[in-house]
């Protein structure tokens, strides 16, 4: 693609296009002898703001011979000037049409980005279904979260990265840099070439399997081809997380991201059981990075980047170990340079000491918490460790050390849910904002997010019924009339959206010619409000004969799933202990 000035003029922030960021890599594509483009289905200012991205793109350029380039999917202005130049979906580092490649990865983050795929796989001029895909086309591998159930998807993708890619790509790479001729020059077909890449840990080929259906329609289980292929699939992970890869040359966007600023990964997974919690299995064991890392890595990372604020990540930062040691520690070494610390959501009790305080010092951003619901009978159903006097006595301390506001989110739709539960939401609220009037004159301002909840796969509440949108609005709405303070204001997720979210990511085979349909009809970017369109989703449904409720039923536990063939090194006996206890009366 020759990507000119009169192009650029056309197009909404041309940046996004151009390449060139401050610390990207400089790989000669004609002399390298394995090409990977790595995309993300949705604009590149959520991209860039990926890690698991961020931390590919680093480990591929660091493989001699190898040159990765990334790709995202194009506002709509920039795909019309495509279609009507007749040009192809492009790498931001060399201007090469992807089909130029040897591998195209995607990272999944978002059940909602699936239309997004087949768009960006339609503009790069690639077969939407893999097996219709010859040699001459590259290999299209997914990875990421929404890869937990990869089955939706399997009709658009050659192979499926399961769990952690850190070490599964570069093992990946090199297997099949050692077919890669064979295959070109038909030598081996694209099944033998599968049946020797599905050999690694972690990599599913779903042409290799075949799906069992009920006379009913039902999903009965998904079976094997070939005795040679795994019939379990086991998540990838990585065991020694001070010393993996990780990016301090992080690349710099020309425009704003979601996310404007660099993150260092302090822990993967989770000490706690929250029953609603796919991403503490996803992540599952839990680990931790040594703090002297973590020093060393924000130190150099701010040196290559100049950034003005930095953030640490995990899943519950409160249960790193002596985490406000490194804080003040952090705090200490960016005092004079203006840098800002945030952490994502706290557990209260971490709040009390001397964090609140620290982080107050150079920035009084505000406080998230997530208490998830309103009464402790309904945190006890989902098994969210949250002590109110802890969080009370947190946020006063919080206050008196100049804090303004909170953000706080809480699940609806949960097992048993009553009203007295709602009200519990308003009450913990309100209660949360008046106590600042003990600290300072006036109330805090409260955000409170509301989200339905979707019983997710490989959690203990996957065999949970989801709520209907109807049953949600009217939960909606009872917070609304019930809500007369001024300093609660109320946010609530998209319930359509869920709704969508919850079919696709709890899905079968099946879906892959609804999501053919969807994108037919005209669905993109449905994780943006202002994009997406129930309306074009259920008429896919219904033209292909599918009734989408079916997939968000009261499954039983002795059941197969669509997702059993994945295992994420939890125990299901567990996990449906687990689930009973929360749908226990």
């Amino acid at each position: 693609m020759n990507l000119n000035e009169e192009i650029l003029l056309k197009v909404h922030r041309p940046s996004q296009y151009i390449g060139g960021e401050w610390n990207v890599a400089k790989r000669d594509f004609a002399s390298s002898s394995l090409r990977v483009a790595l995309g993300f289905a949705d604009l590149y200012e959520v991209g860039m703001s990926n890690l698991g991205l961020r931390i590919i793109y680093g480990i591929l350029n660091n493989i001699p011979g190898v040159c990765c380039e990334r790709f995202f999917a194009p506002e709509a202005d920039m795909q019309a000037l495509l279609r009507e130049s007749k040009a192809r979906l492009f790498s931001l580092e060399s201007c090469k049409d992807l089909v130029e490649f040897d591998l195209v990865g995607f990272s999944l983050g978002s059940e909602l980005n699936y239309t997004n795929v087949l768009s960006m796989l339609e503009l790069a001029g690639i077969p939407l279904e893999a097996e219709n895909r010859t040699a001459e086309y590259p290999l299209v591998i997914g990875g990421g979260p929404s890869a937990l159930n990869p089955e939706p998807l399997h009709e658009f993708f050659d192979l499926f990265i399961i769990g952690e890619a850190e070490e599964a790509i570069v093992e990946l790479v090199d297997a099949y840099s050692g077919l890669k001729d064979d295959f070109k020059s038909a030598k081996i077909t694209k099944e033998e070439l599968f049946l020797q890449l599905c050999r690694i840990p972690g990599v599913y080929a779903p042409s290799l399997y075949q799906a069992v259906y009920d006379d009913k329609g039902l999903f009965l289980k998904l079976k094997p081809k070939y005795p040679e292929v795994p019939r379990i699939i086991r998540k990838r992970f990585v065991k020694d997380l001070s010393n993996t890869y990780f990016p301090v040359d992080w690349l710099v966007p020309y425009s704003q991201t979601i996310h404007d600023r660099f993150t260092i990964e302090i822990m993967r997974g989770c000490p706690n059981h929250c029953r609603f919690c796919q991403a503490r299995n996803q992540y599952f064991p839990l680990r931790f990075k040594n703090s002297q890392k973590v020093i060393e890595l924000a130190q150099e990372a701010y040196k290559k980047t100049g950034y003005e604020e930095f953030s640490l990540s995990g899943l519950s930062v409160s249960d790193y170990p002596d985490l406000d040691k490194l804080v003040s520690c952090l705090s200490d070494i960016f005092k004079d340079r203006s840098v800002g610390l945030s952490l994502p959501s706290l557990k209260a009790k971490t709040v009390l000491g001397n964090i609140s305080g620290v982080i107050a010092k150079t920035k009084k951003t505000g406080l998230t918490f997530a208490p998830e619901a309103g009464t402790e009978k309904m945190r006890q159903r989902i098994a969210k460790d949250f002590s109110e006097d802890e969080f009370f006595r947190a946020i006063e301390e919080a206050y008196r050390a100049g804090y303004q506001h909170l953000k706080l989110y809480f699940l609806i739709g949960l097992p048993n849910e009553e009203n007295e539960d709602l009200d519990g939401i308003i009450d913990f609220c309100r209660r949360a904002s008046e106590l600042k009037r003990k600290v300072t004159q006036g109330a805090a301002l409260i955000n409170v997010s509301v989200n339905g909840l979707i019983p997710k796969p490989h959690t203990p509440l996957q065999w949970l019924a989801m709520q209907s949108m109807e049953a949600l609005k009217e939960k909606e709405d009872y917070l609304r009339i019930r809500n007369r303070n001024k300093r609660l204001r109320f946010s609530f997720h998209n319930r359509r959206m869920g709704y969508l979210e919850g079919v696709l990511s709890r899905g079968d085979r099946k879906l892959s010619a609804v999501i053919k349909r969807a994108y037919q009809n005209g669905a993109r970017f449905d994780a943006w409000s202002d994009h997406f369109s129930l309306e074009i989703w259920l008429e896919a449904f219904k033209q292909e004969n599918i009734n989408p409720d079916i997939y968000l039923r009261q499954m039983a536990t002795h059941q197969s799933l669509p997702w059993d063939f994945i295992d994420l090194g939890i125990d299901k006996k567990a996990m449906v202990e687990e689930f009973n206890k929360s749908v226990a009366r």
